[in-house]
């Protein structure tokens, strides 16, 4: 029996994914368990496995479609089975569309207008949702002379009620000939229509333009493109716009002698053992969380909420934009722990490989730009969190210790904090003993 395949959720926060790519074509073989398709989450872009086993009758959203979780994306059964009834249940149009192939199609005007939208071609049929159809209906209107705003082209209720209430609308035009006429400045309702039914095309006003104002100067496009705001960038900006929208953040900065620090890995270094600067500075952090418990609080309206763990989050740069796996219980582990989980999660993060608890449950974020030859930065909270650490790099420089001039091995940090939950000195404070530890790492012991 055919059933449906929906966007499925992960993660508590997820409200939409991105189907990036179909790894099983309508008619072949679904296997349960097995890949799917791909989807692009607000963090991370992951491979879904198939619920059930049978032959991928129809797919719904295509490549590239933002799609609400829970919705239905595709439909799984027997082969050959006819799955009218359950295309006909979400009122899909361009899924129906499939089923009435034998409508004949009419022509589909080219977009002229970079600027203009342009929804899905409609074929012979008109797809309208019941509400919509019930109330042209009483209306006495044809749903064939409305501009369906809905998923590809649906016409839904507002549609027949805009085309009630405003005079604006009565003259059934496509949305690039109503884009024309507004931006030439044209009342719509004295173009002579050409289409089906009168209805005015791009080109009805073109003509109109061109007879009460001249021909129309074309401009060469520029060369532009334009990128989607969709998936993991979308909901990156979106946690930044509120972060600095929500939080009294502040800063202070630090520079650290890290020479201690490096002669502490080259001591691991010779004993084979694999550690690097990022890991000590993740494990002195930890040390001083635990003895700052207000840096590793978040606000909230009840209150602020202490956390009596320590659960690290470690900025990774991917190519679909910004990830932060989560070190859990990072303050009950050795530097040996700390090195090898945090090099496993980057590798899972670089390689799509991360699942929801591996980047959720943060208490305190780092964020490392050293490796890119960056001197130090400011970043930016990651909510519900009270602070992050961003880590400039690593370079030798000329320091004066008592009344010598010296090379040493110097380093930047900067403290953000939500100043609602930290006041200024704690905060200086915290920033000192990570600065103390780091240039004295014997105090880790």
């Amino acid at each position: 029996m055919a059933e449906f395949i929906i966007m499925p959720k992960q993660g508590l926060q997820m409200t939409e994914g991105t189907i990036m790519e179909w790894l099983v074509g309508e008619g072949e073989e679904v296997i349960a368990d097995a890949p799917l398709f791909e989807m692009e989450t607000d963090k991370l872009t992951i491979s879904i496995d198939a619920s059930i086993s049978g032959t991928l009758l129809k797919i719904i959203h295509e490549a590239g479609a933002v799609v609400p979780i829970t919705e239905p994306i595709a439909i799984v059964g027997d082969k050959g089975e006819d799955f009218s009834a359950l295309l006909d249940s979400i009122g899909a149009p361009a899924a129906a569309a499939a089923v009435a192939e034998s409508a004949e199609p009419v022509q589909i005007e080219e977009a002229a207008i970079e600027t203009a939208t342009v929804k899905a071609p409609r074929t012979g049929r008109v797809f309208a949702s019941p509400r919509a159809k019930m109330l042209a209906e009483e209306k006495g209107i044809d749903v064939a002379d409305l501009d369906g705003s809905g998923p590809e082209g649906l016409v839904i209720e507002k549609d027949v009620l805009d085309y009630v209430l405003n005079p604006a609308q009565k003259t059934a035009a496509t949305p690039l000939a109503r884009k024309i006429a507004e931006l030439e400045n044209i009342d719509i309702n004295g173009v002579q229509g050409s289409g089906v039914r009168n209805k005015v095309l791009a080109d009805d006003v073109r003509l109109s333009a061109s007879v009460s104002q001249g021909p129309i100067q074309m401009v060469a496009p520029l060369d532009e493109e334009l990128i989607p705001i969709k998936g993991m960038r979308k909901i990156v900006a979106e946690r930044m716009k509120q972060s600095l929208g929500e939080m009294a953040q502040a800063n202070h900065r630090i520079t650290v002698d890290m020479t201690n620090s490096v002669a502490l890995r080259e001591q691991y270094k010779a004993v084979g053992r694999k550690v690097s600067y990022n890991d000590i500075v993740l494990r002195c952090v930890a040390k001083a969380l635990t003895e700052f418990p207000m840096m590793n609080s978040s606000w909230t309206s009840e209150g602020i909420v202490l956390k009596k763990y320590v659960n690290m989050g470690m900025a990774v740069a991917i190519d679909q934009g910004l990830i932060v796996p989560v070190i859990k219980n990072i303050h009950l582990k050795s530097l040996d722990q700390i090195s090898k989980e945090s090099s496993e999660l980057a590798s899972k993060a670089k390689e799509n490989r991360l699942q929801p608890e591996d980047y959720s449950g943060g208490t305190f974020t780092v964020s490392n730009l050293g490796m890119f030859d960056i001197d130090g930065f400011t970043a930016i909270i990651n909510p519900p969190e009270a602070g992050i650490l961003a880590v400039g790099k690593l370079a030798k420089q000329p320091v004066v210790i008592g009344d010598e001039i010296v090379i040493r091995m110097m380093m930047q940090l900067s403290l953000t904090f939500d100043h609602r939950t930290v006041d200024g000195a704690p905060a200086a404070q915290f920033l000192k003993r990570i600065k103390e530890l780091l240039e004295n790492p014997m105090l880790l012991i």
